[in-house]
């Protein structure tokens, strides 16, 4: 019988380093995501009590349901980060055996240390016997054509106790681009005993269905999909065709988003942290390099407000031009 985690047809916010705080996280329920996760927090700077660190751990009086994901690879560090993690509310706890970015392979952790089989196994083991919470791990396929070392490694974390594992179907070299091998995905929904989560490539809930019926999953994880887009949130939940905002409403949301920053971090950190969120509204939404320009000179909230009365007027004219010519053109925004 297959150990179930999540109910069927879940979406899940992954865990996302420098996005999936408390206001991006209320952005994403607001539209109906239910499980949203921390972001990821490195085990070393937990075990240290780094500040910021502490900062990810907060979970809003809101939050019905949280998630936490850990990183690391050394065992003390996991061990005492794993005891500060008890000492909170959480409804699971993830280890993270998928990030590709060289700053964490460097510390041989990610999926860096998912390609270690034997020892990311060991490492799991370690964090699924001190945890107060149940445990889950989120890893990447290790090959493209050969299913047989990601079945190992799902078969190793769910023999020491991961309740479910996501996997991106992508391996670690291809970051977050090209195919996702849906198939590599399936070969460990189908034949092992835990719930496998499907992530990667989801755009829409086009897609989102075709990854579910080629991976054998009941349910996925989004991530980059999300960005500067939680609208996606109630295309998926609703599973019909996407209706993107309207201007007045992308104007709503990135302000709420922003305003609830800025009360979480104040102004002059929210806008450092903010910049790149406000950037992802903005993509693929017809406005001008100009416009994106004067992002960067943002510092205040008078800034920001200022800024908005230009979003507010929406995007170009030759935009909207282009739209209406081109019916099948990938609409983030409606008229």
């Amino acid at each position: 019988m297959k150990l179930r985690m999540y109910p069927e047809n879940s979406i899940l916010l992954a865990p996302l380093s420098g996005y999936t705080d408390l206001p991006y996280r209320r952005s994403a329920r607001r539209y109906g995501c239910r499980f949203c996760f921390t972001e990821m927090i490195d085990a070393g700077s937990l075990a240290f009590g780094n500040d910021k660190t502490l900062r990810y751990m907060e979970r809003g009086a809101d939050e019905e349901w949280l998630g936490v994901q850990l990183v690391g690879s050394n065992p003390e560090f996991i061990k005492r980060a794993v005891e500060v993690l008890n000492e909170r509310e959480f409804d699971v706890l993830d280890f993270n055996l998928g990030c590709p970015v060289p700053k964490v392979a460097k510390k041989e952790a990610g999926a860096k240390l998912g390609k270690n089989i034997k020892r990311a196994v060991e490492i799991f083991s370690i964090i699924a016997e001190k945890s107060r919470f149940p445990v889950t791990a989120k890893i990447r396929i290790l090959d493209e054509t050969d299913p047989e070392p990601t079945l190992e490694l799902v078969s190793g974390l769910a023999q020491a106790g991961a309740r479910a594992v996501t996997i991106h179907g992508r391996i670690m070299k291809s970051f977050y681009s090209g195919p996702v091998f849906a198939d590599i995905i399936r070969a460990a929904s189908s034949s092992l005993p835990v719930q496998v989560i499907a992530n990667g490539g989801i755009t829409n809930w086009r897609n989102r269905n075709e990854l579910q019926k080629k991976s054998d999953c009941d349910c996925v994880m989004l991530a980059r999909g999300a960005m500067g887009n939680p609208w996606i949130f109630r295309e998926l939940c609703d599973q019909k065709e996407y209706q993107p905002p309207t201007p007045a409403e992308l104007a709503g949301e990135l302000e709420r988003h922003m305003l609830e920053l800025i009360n979480y971090l104040g102004a002059e950190l929210a806008m450092k942290a903010g910049r790149k969120i406000i950037l992802d509204y903005l993509k693929s939404r017809g406005f001008t390099g100009s416009v994106k320009a004067e992002v960067s000179s943002l510092k205040t909230a008078l800034d920001f407000e200022n800024f908005m009365k230009v979003v507010r007027r929406g995007p170009s004219e030759r935009y909207r031009i282009w739209l209406n010519s081109n019916p099948d053109a990938d609409r983030r925004l409606r008229f």
